[in-house]
């Protein structure tokens, strides 16, 4: 069988098919330490916060269906982090298996070397094999583990830190990429 997918950034629009998929893992899963589930109106106001930031914010269609979701915030807010960015991404389980994942991660990590950024990390809620797995197929490397750092549905949950150095922006000097920073 034959799927039509399409990569576009994400609007507003999108905050009720996001919050469709997000809303499973908070309330069925430790993946996120969310506890409640985002309303609508909560969706679209961090998908104009991640724009306004100048991040990007992509949703991932399969057969004109929403099916996925990934983008990059401010690791930190001090300025010496402006280069490093922390990345989410979120797929429909039932889309989970096909490659669809690492086709948004390519997608994304392409977006955030094109704004000139230096370093990605991804922050997993452990256990999560598919997670640790995609991340480390894109090129990702354990940097961190935190132990009993969150806790959820009465048990404490590890967090491991996943990090990827861009491209051409991990061997240029920060003058090099400044202007395409994000500010």
């Amino acid at each position: 069988m034959t799927i039509t997918t399409h990569l576009r950034s994400a609007s507003a629009a999108d905050a009720a098919p996001i919050c469709a998929i997000y809303n499973t893992y908070v309330e069925t899963t430790t993946i996120t330490f969310e506890e409640d589930a985002v309303t609508e109106q909560d969706m679209a106001q961090r998908i104009a916060d991640v724009g306004a930031a100048r991040l990007p914010w992509l949703v991932l269609e399969v057969d004109a269906k929403l099916v996925g979701y990934a983008y990059g915030t401010k690791w930190r807010a001090r300025p010496a982090y402006r280069y490093s960015v922390e990345s989410t991404i979120y797929l429909d389980r039932e889309f989970a298996g096909r490659g669809l994942g690492r086709m948004l991660y390519s997608a994304l990590l392409d977006q955030l070397r094109e704004r000139g950024l230096h370093l990605v990390i991804g922050g997993i809620a452990l256990p999560n094999e598919s997670s640790v797995a995609l991340h480390e197929r894109m090129g990702f490397r354990k940097a961190a583990h935190f132990s009993e750092v969150g806790m959820k549905f009465g048990r404490w949950i590890d967090v491991g830190y996943w990090e990827l150095q861009l491209g051409a922006t991990a061997r240029q000097s920060p003058t090099s990429v400044a202007a395409a920073a994000p500010g």
